[in-house]
């Protein structure tokens, strides 16, 4: 990361430490980590996938949220998400993110840029309190992604679309007394989606112009009251002629060492990303929420 971007994500950690300040007075009455931490689109969950949990603290009869900086550096290219989320009566959750991808070596100086907007709604279940159901806490939603740069990499490359929804179902369980005594995670995610590398270089390509289905499943464990260590992978469709597009995977340590705020790091596998293979480096998230 450049010196300048550094500057930056040091800004906007100082912002989310200021906005988690001033929000401790309305800091909701959720259990820590109820709220997951924030993926990158945007959405309360992991890293890379969406999860049953809606967005802060706020219980059925709180609003509560988040705000979240992202940057994620595999080995030639650079991601910086940054958004905010409402959670409103731990029923519905809405969600911003603004990314920025840097195009590194493959188009020196240039970078594209998305937008996503995210609703998701919880339809059924309640993944803490419901610790007699064998059921999961399960929740439908939606990203409609635009990408603003689409007329640029992601159109010489193939893609058919700038703008699109993805549209998904998760499925989260939590045992509090899980593994070896301790409170752990299972979600699962299945996504329908037409979005080349999350929607960065586009949507639809030669080989597939619809939709295809993809499973997303995550694992955390509490090995601490304060740190949650897991892992994830999101299959990804491979719409493009031109390169093809693997698996994502991580594995995160987060920290949390106060109720409403929480720090991830994570090594990252995006595999290979348009001419570039092997993609793999570090991921670092900060999130406020109350």
């Amino acid at each position: 990361m450049s010196a300048a971007k550094r500057v930056g994500f040091l800004g906007a950690a100082v912002g989310l430490g200021l906005l988690s300040a001033s929000g401790a007075a309305l800091a909701g009455d959720r259990l820590l980590a109820t709220g997951g931490v924030t993926q990158i689109e945007g959405a309360a969950g992991g890293g890379l996938s969406p999860w049953a949990l809606i967005a802060g603290l706020g219980t059925r009869d709180q609003i509560g949220g988040s705000g979240f900086c992202t940057s994620v550096e595999p080995d030639d290219f650079e991601l910086m998400s940054c958004g905010l989320s409402v959670g409103i009566h731990d029923r519905v959750e809405l969600s911003y993110a603004r990314q920025k991808f840097d195009l590194g070596t493959t188009v020196p100086g240039e970078s594209i840029r998305q937008d996503v907007f995210g609703v998701k709604v919880k339809v059924f279940g309640d993944a803490v309190f419901a610790q007699d159901s064998p059921w999961p806490q399960i929740a439908v939603g939606a990203q409609f992604k635009r990408n603003k740069d689409f007329d640029f990499v992601p159109t010489l490359l193939g893609a058919r679309d700038g703008e699109d929804i993805d549209y998904y179902v998760a499925a989260t369980k939590i045992w509090l007394s899980g593994a070896a005594g301790r409170t752990t995670l299972l979600n699962g995610t299945l996504r329908a989606t037409r979005a080349n590398q999350f929607g960065i270089l586009g949507f639809g390509g030669d080989l597939e112009d619809g939709y295809t289905l993809q499973p997303e499943l995550s694992t955390a464990i509490f090995l601490t009251d304060h740190i949650v260590a897991g892992a994830e992978y999101r299959m990804k469709p491979d719409n493009l002629s031109v390169f093809r597009e693997d698996d994502s995977w991580d594995a995160f340590v987060a920290f949390i060492p106060f109720k409403n705020v929480s720090l991830t790091l994570a090594h990252v596998d995006l595999g290979n990303i348009a001419d570039k293979d092997d993609q793999r480096g570090w991921y670092a998230s900060l999130q406020a929420s109350f």
